[in-house]
Order: C-alpha cells, then sequence, then structure tokens
C-alpha cells in the first residue's frame, strides 16, 4: 500500500511538474523559432505562470472544502492545457493557458505534499517521502530527452506540446484509481489550526522565497541559453535532460545521507552549491559552464524542495498541509519576480546573463538564513 501510494504521489508530480510545468523550458527555442514568442516575451509568459503557481498554492494551503476536487482538477489540467498549447500561437494565449496551468500545478504540489505526507506517515514508511519528490526531476529528463527527438525531427513548438500532453495523459491514466477518495485529504468543515509564527518559520520562508528566485532563472533558461550560445550543436539540447536526471541523482543522494547532520544544515549546503551552480552557468565559459549549472542548480532542485518541506514539518508537526502551502507561496513569489528580472535583462541587454548574478546572490543568502537554529519566537 504505501508503495503504491509513494508511486502515485511520484507520477502525479511527473505530469503536473515535470511536464506540465517545466515542458515550457525545453518548449522556449522552438516557440521563439516559430515566431510565437521572443525572449523577453517568454520571460514575461514563464512570470505567468508562477503567478498562476502562487495563487494555486495559496488557495491549497487555506481550502476547507473541495480538497480532493483541486488536487483531481490540477492533474487533469495539467494534460488537457498541456494539450492546448498546440493551439496557441502567440503570448498572448500562451500567458493565458500558463496562468491556469501554475495553478493546477500549484495545486497538485501542496495537495500531493500533504497526502503523501500524511498516508506514508500512517503506514509507518515516511523515509519515502523523499523519493516521491524525484517525481518533477524524473518528469523534466523524460521531457527534455523527449525534446531532443522532438528538435531531431525538426518538428514544430505546436507538434512538441501535443506529445508532452499525449505523455502526460498516458501516464494519468496509470495511476487514476490510485488516487486519493473524497475524504482522504480533508475532513468536512474541518479548518487548519493557526499557526505560531517562529524566528525560525519566518527565516524558512524567506529563505525558500529567495531559493525560489535563484534557481528559476537557469531553471526556464537553460535550453535558451545553450541554443544562444551553441546554436545547432546536438549536445546542447542534453542540458535540460542533464539537469533532470541530476534533480533525481540529488534526491537520491539526499535520502543516502539523510543521518548526517541536520535538517536545515543539510538545506543551506544545498542551496549554496546551486549558487556556486549558477555562477557557473553564467561565468564559465563554453559548455562546461552550462552542464556544471545544470548539474548544480538540478541536482539541488528537488533536495530544496524536499529538506524545506522536511525542515517545515519539523517546525510545525501539527501544521503540514499549512506549512506546505505557505512556504510554496514564498517559493512562488520568488518564482515570480526571477522571470520578469530576466525579462527586463533581455530588453536591457539582450541578454539573460546579467540576471544570473541576482540568482546566486539569493541562493547564497537562502542558506545563510537556514543554516542555523533560532528556536525563539517572534
Amino acid at each position: 500500500m504505501a508503495l503504491r501510494v509513494a508511486l502515485s504521489g511520484f507520477i502525479v508530480l511527473v505530469v503536473a511538474m515535470g511536464i506540465g510545468r517545466f515542458a515550457f523550458t525545453p518548449q522556449v527555442p522552438l516557440m521563439i523559432r516559430d515566431g510565437e514568442l521572443t525572449l523577453t516575451s517568454a520571460g514575461l509568459v514563464a512570470a505567468v505562470n508562477y503567478l498562476g503557481y502562487l495563487l494555486g498554492a495559496w488557495d491549497a494551503m487555506r481550502a476547507s472544502r473541495h480538497v480532493e476536487i483541486r488536487l483531481y482538477t490540477g492533474i487533469v489540467g495539467a494534460v488537457v492545457l498541456t494539450l492546448l498549447s498546440s493551439l496557441a500561437d502567440n503570448a498572448w494565449l500562451h500567458g493565458g493557458l500558463r496562468l491556469v496551468l501554475g495553478a493546477m500545478s500549484g495545486w497538485a504540489m501542496v495537495l500531493t505534499a500533504a497526502w503523501i505526507n500524511e498516508r506514508l506517515a500512517h503506514a509507518g514508511r515516511p523515509g519515502l517521502n523523499a523519493a516521491v519528490f524525484a517525481g518533477p526531476g524524473a518528469g523534466i529528463a523524460l521531457s527534455g530527452l523527449l525534446a531532443v527527438a522532438i528538435q531531431a525531427k525538426g518538428l514544430s513548438a505546436s507538434a512538441g506540446w501535443q506529445l508532452y500532453g499525449v505523455l502526460a495523459l498516458v501516464l494519468v491514466i496509470l495511476i487514476a484509481r490510485y488516487l486519493p477518495r473524497p475524504g482522504d485529504l480533508h475532513r468536512s468543515g474541518e479548518k487548519p489550526q493557526p499557526l505560531a509564527m517562529t524566528s525560525d518559520i519566518r527565516r524558512l520562508v524567506l529563505s525558500y522565497s529567495l531559493a525560489g528566485f535563484g534557481y528559476i532563472l537557469p531553471a526556464t533558461f537553460l535550453s535558451q541559453m545553450a541554443a544562444a550560445r551553441f546554436p545547432g550543436s546536438l549536445f546542447a539540447q542534453f542540458v535540460w535532460p542533464v539537469f533532470g536526471g541530476a534533480a533525481v541523482v540529488g534526491i537520491a543522494l539526499s535520502i543516502a545521507l539523510r543521518h548526517l547532520g541536520h535538517s536545515h544544515q543539510r538545506l543551506a549546503i544545498v542551496l549554496w552549491l546551486q549558487g556556486l551552480g549558477v555562477l557557473a552557468a553564467w561565468l564559465w565559459p563554453g559548455m562546461s559552464g552550462l552542464v556544471i549549472g545544470a548539474l548544480l542548480v538540478g541536482g539541488g532542485f528537488l533536495c530544496a524542495v524536499q529538506l524545506s518541506l522536511l525542515y517545515g514539518r519539523e517546525l510545525a508537526p501539527q501544521h503540514a498541509r499549512y506549512m506546505a502551502g505557505l512556504i510554496t507561496t514564498g517559493y512562488a513569489i520568488g518564482q515570480l519576480i526571477g522571470p520578469m528580472t530576466s525579462a527586463l535583462s533581455s530588453a536591457l541587454t539582450g541578454k539573460l546573463e546579467p540576471a544570473l548574478s541576482l540568482a546566486a546572490i539569493a541562493l547564497f543568502a537562502a542558506g545563510a538564513l537556514v543554516w542555523r537554529r533560532h528556536d525563539q519566537r517572534l
């Protein structure tokens, strides 16, 4: 039973996050090539997507009724809206679709985290939580490999969206019967208890918000940076699958090293390594800089998510869903500001690289915020 729950949660995150949200990254070069977006409008469309993610996470955190319906809608919406993206041919349509899809992925992320946390804890298998969070990385790697095939065949961006949508549909069909039933996530009429904010909780929320800002620039534009630096290079197309594969490996390392130090210290180290990855992508010339950036930023991507949620549960064990929603909301705010910064950078300089310096600073500061635990009430 526990393995089935974990696998179902894993695939939900593959679909809602790895495909629904992050297939946009390898599609950006194709949409720019096909005249659907420019580099600046791509940043703005990404920002709209993260605004939707912010709204979805905030709503999931506070919902007291129809919780399972939100989860179902988030999963189905990821499939349907990915397919509908094949019909969009301009920034306005893509922006509208990404706004709604962002809200769907926010629902799916927060509510899946709450569902698996409760079910696996009840089954005495809380250690499987970390493995579930490899789902977005697996989805990124899968969508990235599919992107290589799409570009190798010379397919259009529209055809790419269709293939991503079909892949998501097949995966959802495989686990549909194992999704939570009404009442599994929240009893009717039950309301979250008030959360007492402490110094450590505030620091975690701020740290996770900075982490969202810091990672999202390379996570959104690595494929475009590789395509711009090395036009026509087949190897450049593998940067995004490397990012996704590194995310899965990072989760495996996080599980293997879970007994070393405290969760907040491991989180700080992961954030600092991501900061080094951003610097490498920005300053290291050639393909090696982008690969190192993909390995370090991608390797820490899901570790930062999983460790932040774990630390949040340690700080407020009775408020798991509320804490998941609270820190995810902060993360979404950071993600929203990131693409706006990239759009400003590309509009003023024609390049994304200047914005990466701010991303690196944000990640180093995020790590410093959680390195020590204070345990004092504000």
